[in-house]
């Protein structure tokens, strides 16, 4: 089996659309055949999902939902969450904040999420996580 896979907003919402993205949704099916395993953080669960909630896209909701049945889905946790603190206390020391000084900063809960799942990040923003964890654009990954 391969290293584990989690994803980002960016490529989870791709799939989760009802149409899914042919080429997003074809290297996931690649993905998942070949038995690496594919998780779905609470992170960017939560950050697709208030969008979706918010534009009404219903259908995306549902796709999302099944999607977390056929995928590893995986909480936050307080230890989780201590490293997010940590993570992101390290990019503003080392002047590479990726969020506003008061905000919640997905990224940085989401490196500490690929940090405890020991995954390589999927994603279309790898210059947001090198800092941290292994990234690379889901494209790059096979």
């Amino acid at each position: 089996m391969s290293r584990n896979i989690i994803l980002d907003t960016g490529p989870l919402g791709k799939v989760a659309h009802p149409r899914p993205n042919p080429e997003a949704a074809a290297w996931l099916r690649k993905i998942v055949t070949s038995g690496t395993l594919v998780i779905i953080p609470e992170i960017a669960d939560y950050e697709l999902r208030r969008n979706m909630l918010l534009e009404g896209m219903t259908s995306s909701l549902k796709r999302l939902d099944e999607l977390k049945g056929l995928l590893r889905y995986m909480p936050l946790t307080t230890g989780i969450m201590m490293k997010a603190a940590e993570f992101w206390a390290v990019a503003r020391k080392r002047g590479k904040p990726r969020a506003a000084p008061d905000a919640l900063d997905g990224d940085a809960i989401l490196a500490a999420q690929a940090h405890e799942a020991g995954a390589v990040i999927a994603t279309e923003n790898v210059g947001h996580f090198l800092w941290f964890v292994q990234a690379k654009h889901w494209r790059e990954i096979e």
